[in-house]
């Protein structure tokens, strides 16, 4: 029975993620601030699940291909879904009935632009291709260093905009701790996606 609680896991990160996206899509004033703050802690009880399934499933050695294809899935649609909806006027139009004149003048509501919005979802098409080509050859092409890293920092930048936006701006080092972190993601991203590419074509090279 052991051997599915890493998948169980998965599955409940999967259900955590449709509440965080409800949460998200509120549109009245009266409820945004107590939902951003729930989606807060929705969002860090998906991460911390993520790292407790991983770990279990390495250490037991029950890794399967439902979690190889699963759980990144929800890691893709968890962060990338947060950025579309940070980066929608839908939610942004919600968010200024409550923040200060100076915020919404300098367009800071959430600190995402759509173009970070569309670096971040292109790097993920861009390695999932990838990945695909090579393990349509045979070559075991699993996520390396930078798709770590890539991850943690997109999770801090998300969780920085959520705790940003339920607490209205107002503690001004949560709000330079969000700009700092979304702006080290879109260059994280980047750079990640260059690692990956590199690798590939070293791989995909030797191989032929």
């Amino acid at each position: 029975m052991y051997r599915q609680i890493p998948n169980l896991i998965t599955l409940a990160r999967l259900a955590l993620t449709v509440v965080f996206f409800v949460l998200l899509n509120t549109h009245e004033k009266s409820t945004f601030v107590w939902h951003m703050q729930i989606a807060f802690m929705v969002f860090l009880v998906a991460v911390l699940t993520d790292i407790l399934d991983g770990y279990l499933a390495r250490k037991w050695k029950v890794e399967s291909a439902f979690g190889r294809v699963v759980d990144p899935f929800v890691d893709k649609i968890l962060i990338c879904g947060a950025f579309i909806f940070f980066s929608s006027d839908d939610f942004i139009n919600v968010a200024e009935q409550l923040f200060s004149q100076d915020i919404i003048k300098a367009g800071r509501i959430t600190g995402v632009h759509p173009w970070m919005a569309v670096v971040i979802i292109a790097r993920e098409f861009l390695v999932t291709s990838i990945r695909g080509l090579a393990e349509s050859r045979g070559i075991d092409f699993r996520s390396d260093w930078a798709g770590k890293i890539k991850m943690f920092v997109q999770s801090i930048a998300v969780a920085a905009v959520i705790l940003d936006l339920a607490v209205i701006s107002k503690v001004p080092w949560i709000h330079v701790l969000r700009d700092v972190a979304i702006w080290t993601t879109v260059v994280v991203t980047v750079l990640s996606a260059t690692t990956y590419v590199v690798r590939a074509r070293k791989v995909l090279i030797e191989r032929a």
